[in-house]
């Protein structure tokens, strides 16, 4: 019950033919092509960025300053 025969593949194909034609079929295919090779080259260029120009390093420089370690008033209440 669960699995189609040739008859229903062959109705199947003919309705679809009737409604599309085969004009229209061929061109949304191509469109589905175009469409493939686009999101292919996307993909290519992606890849081809980072290695091209590589990211400056970030980093957060830990040091104690000079200026947080001259104030006497810190944590201190003024009378």
């Amino acid at each position: 019950m669960g699995s189609f025969s040739i008859w229903h593949w062959i109705v199947v194909i003919g309705v679809v033919l009737l409604l599309f034609g085969r004009g229209k079929i061929s061109d949304l295919m191509g469109d589905v092509a175009q469409g493939i090779k686009a999101f292919k080259k996307g993909m290519a260029d992606d890849e081809v960025k980072p290695a091209d120009k590589p990211e400056p390093v970030k980093t957060i420089d830990n040091s104690p300053s000079a200026t947080t370690s001259s104030r006497s008033d810190v944590g201190s209440k003024a009378v």
